[in-house]
């Protein structure tokens, strides 16, 4: 397999970074294999039946703190405080919208680092079963830097371990089972770059789908990438049962340029054929998500050469309008230009579906995690970057292929 450097890390002058801390030493215990837990319990002499126990508490019941590992002896509870975080999350904060139904957390970890984490609810609808899908970070900001979406703009921290990505999915599971409820999918489309961070993100899709861990089917999985084609490649050699999502946006190459800078390394041609070698290898259809921007990328000529990149893939397109980030002079195109655009993919054989936003007005909603209360964006800077935004996307569209608007 081919190996390729990714692009450097960036740290957008946007906003100034929260102080770095102390990292807390101990791993989380939900990012430890079982048979390393046994390893760990047998060099102590426990009996091999302590695992399931603990497991039970870290999966079934999603315990927080040691406190709750009410069927351990004392001492063995002391000792797993000692060498293991029980959750790495340290603080967390929610707030909702639309009646409840989506909530968003604002996740604390140790070294003071913010990332967010979404709950969004869907209820039973016809033959559809009621839904509870959890949109989870793998990095504290983001290096990549897509103008439209605000975690971009807060530039990259680090990367988030193993156990720091699944407890956010555990959060969620804790609460919603004083409702009687469960998780039934997990999303990779939080904070970060996934296939940035993809041996965690493979670890922790592991854990989740694992049936003597958390035990979600992997076709409730869905992993996103901005386009890193050696993720994409190491993931289709695993050929797991994952729904791949590639963020599209735009397929007129000075137009990707700007709206997802990997373009640059790995062009939208290098990224779909990626993608439909791993859709080849496990029969997965490939989700290609693509923010509607008004004026921007959602001509008629957009979705012609949209169609004619994915054509005779097995692919499906979600349309979706942009939402509202402080930063950028955008705004969402108009429903009529967004339903003509999925007329031009599905008369050319393609799937595609108009999004509905969940979550605008608590920064919930696509494009949105910011961490908030991490930094404030400069006032001058941010409409210096508008500016900026407004010569470069005006720059493109001149570029040859970019047309009139429709």
């Amino acid at each position: 397999m081919r190996s390729e450097p990714v692009p450097e890390q960036r740290v957008s002058p946007l906003i100034s970074l929260p102080a770095a801390g102390m990292r807390d030493a101990r791993p989380g215990l939900s990012g430890v294999p079982a048979d390393e837990l046994s390893a760990w319990l047998g060099n102590r002499g426990e009996p091999t039946y302590r695992a399931r126990q603990i497991g039970d508490h870290v999966w079934s019941a999603a315990v927080q703190s040691s406190d709750e590992l009410s069927t351990l002896p004392n001492r063995l509870r002391s000792q797993l405080a000692d060498a293991f975080r029980v959750s790495t999350l340290a603080d967390t904060e929610i707030t909702a919208a639309d009646n409840g139904l989506t909530q968003k957390a604002l996740h604390h970890l140790d070294d003071g680092q913010l990332i967010e984490s979404v709950l969004m609810r869907y209820p039973a609808r016809g033959w559809r079963r009621a839904r509870a899908t959890v949109c989870i970070s793998s990095q504290a900001g983001c290096a990549v830097g897509c103008p439209f979406c605000a975690t971009g703009e807060l530039g990259f921290w680090r990367d988030l371990a193993t156990a720091e990505i699944v407890d956010q999915v555990r959060f969620w599971a804790r609460r919603l089972a004083e409702d009687g409820r469960r998780v039934t999918n997990v999303v990779f489309m939080g904070m970060g770059e996934p296939l940035l961070n993809a041996d965690a993100v493979l670890e922790a899709a592991a854990a989740l789908t694992d049936p003597l861990r958390f035990g979600l089917g992997a076709r409730h999985i869905t992993i996103s990438t901005s386009g890193v084609v050696p993720g994409i490649e190491k993931l289709t050699a695993l050929r797991p049962q994952y729904t791949l999502a590639v963020s599209l946006h735009a397929a007129r190459p000075a137009l990707r340029n700007l709206l997802v800078p990997l373009d640059h390394r790995w062009p939208a041609t290098r990224v779909v054929a990626a993608a439909a070698a791993y859709a080849r290898a496990t029969g997965r259809r490939v989700t290609y998500e693509y923010v509607m921007i008004d004026g921007i990328n959602d001509t008629r000529q957009d979705a012609a050469e949209t169609a004619a990149l994915l054509a005779g893939h097995l692919a499906h397109v979600n349309l979706i309008p942009m939402n509202p980030v402080a930063h950028t002079p955008w705004r969402p195109s108009p429903p009529e230009r967004i339903e003509a655009f999925a007329t031009v993919l599905r008369r050319a054989g393609l799937r595609a579906t108009v999004r509905r936003n969940r979550g605008i007005e608590i920064g919930a909603a696509c494009g949105q995690l910011a961490a908030e209360q991490a930094a404030r964006p400069d006032p001058a800077v941010v409409a210096r970057r508008r500016d900026l935004l407004v010569a470069k996307s005006a720059a493109a569209l001149r570029s040859p292929g970019g047309g009139a608007m429709a």
